[in-house]
């Protein structure tokens, strides 16, 4: 397990001495104590968002806690599914997903299962592939079963029944590029060099049909919803052969300092073609215009959208379109709240540069008002 922890790193200490001291401190560690381990994953994890919140722009490691913890709850993964995370990170919905599944855990045999049968990830660059072992280690999962390649590496079409998955929670590296042999494992005419629709695509496939049809919650950025050209062509699928039911819109900040793209919260499943898609927004707590890294969002805020998950009905803050409204509005998943403010910077490009214009414009014609007027008084 420690070989496979430290596979691709290598780190070693120049002071003796040191080294001595940090030995003595893990000699000192009680691992049998269950007390000891807990504190340590918390302790862990508090140094895992130190480290993004150090890291600036790059800190792509992290997914907001209160995020993760929302989707997982709203899942709702239960003891024998699968759940997989194919771009994991550091582990953090895989250890959510643990902590949900561990209280369902009575007997040995089910113990059993939730060790060796129910989570999966991915994760192809080596720091975060070291450091999500070591947060699902520290959480209580004995044997962590991560790959440490990249998830996009197999054709689409070589995924069957058996790679399937009941469950896939992820927030896959968006506005990345990938390599040119990625590409040519995708359909041709559903080839992108955009990392987030990639792993879009393997998300859908990878979804079990039967007996159960799979779900997924997964984090895209607002350029998903509105792209065109291959986008919407995925998005089409996406709306015939699976059903979107939910998008969960995310107030500005969720995701600083690493990015301050608008993102957004969807999920799916494999029951069938969508009908409509439900619209939910959330919103910034009151006096606030955004989240940084020292105010963060928190897990309490979502108590709304948990409390209207399994009783929806249109309000201020939750509404549906019908999936044939969207299918003729080129896949535009786009959707502004009918009874919200317009939001001018969530605008997309095509209707941002058309605003533009018409300002532009109106203001040449108040110029020539002006000179008209200037010359009439001359």
């Amino acid at each position: 397990m420690i070989a496979t922890v430290f596979r691709g790193t290598i780190n070693r200490m120049i002071n003796g001495y040191l080294l001595l001291d940090v030995v003595n401190k893990v000699n000192g560690i009680h691992f049998s104590s269950s007390d000891e381990i807990h504190t340590l994953g918390h302790l862990y994890e508090s140094m895992l968002k130190e480290m993004r919140d150090a890291a600036g722009d790059s800190g792509e490691f992290y997914t907001p806690r209160a995020v993760v913890r929302f989707m997982v709850a709203v899942t709702d993964p239960r003891l024998g599914e699968s759940i997989l995370d194919p771009a994991c990170g550091t582990g953090g919905f895989l250890v959510e997903a643990f902590s949900h599944l561990e209280k369902q855990c009575k007997t040995v045999q089910q113990r059993e299962i939730l060790q060796t049968r129910s989570l999966w990830g991915g994760e192809a660059k080596p720091l975060p592939y070291l450091l999500a072992q070591m947060n699902l280690l520290l959480h209580g999962l004995e044997t962590p079963q991560l790959d440490p390649l990249n998830s996009l590496r197999v054709p689409l079409r070589e995924i069957g029944d058996r790679d399937r998955v009941d469950i896939i929670l992820t927030n896959p590296p968006f506005g990345g590029e990938e390599e040119r042999g990625i590409l040519s494992n995708f359909p041709e005419d559903k080839q992108t060099s955009e990392t987030a629709l990639l792993f879009l695509q393997l998300i859908m496939r990878k979804l079990r049909r039967l007996p159960k049809p799979g779900r997924a919650g997964v984090v895209v950025p607002n350029g998903t919803l509105f792209g065109d050209g291959v986008c919407a062509r995925i998005k089409e699928e996406l709306l015939k052969d699976f059903n979107l039911h939910t998008i969960v819109r995310l107030p500005n900040g969720v995701f600083a300092p690493y990015t301050s793209i608008p993102t957004n919260l969807m999920f799916f499943d494999r029951s069938g073609p969508t009908k409509h898609v439900w619209y939910y927004e959330q919103p910034l707590p009151g006096g606030r215009k955004n989240y940084t890294k020292t105010q963060p969002i928190q897990f309490e805020e979502f108590a709304d959208c948990v409390a209207w998950w399994g009783k929806r009905k249109e309000n201020d803050r939750a509404w549906k379109v019908p999936a044939t409204a969207i299918l003729k509005n080129g896949c535009n998943l786009d959707v502004k709240n009918p009874r919200g403010k317009v939001d001018f910077e969530h605008l997309p490009p095509e209707q941002l540069a058309d605003d533009i214009l018409k300002k532009e414009l109106r203001i040449v014609e108040i110029i020539g008002e002006i000179k008209d007027f200037l010359k009439g008084g001359v």
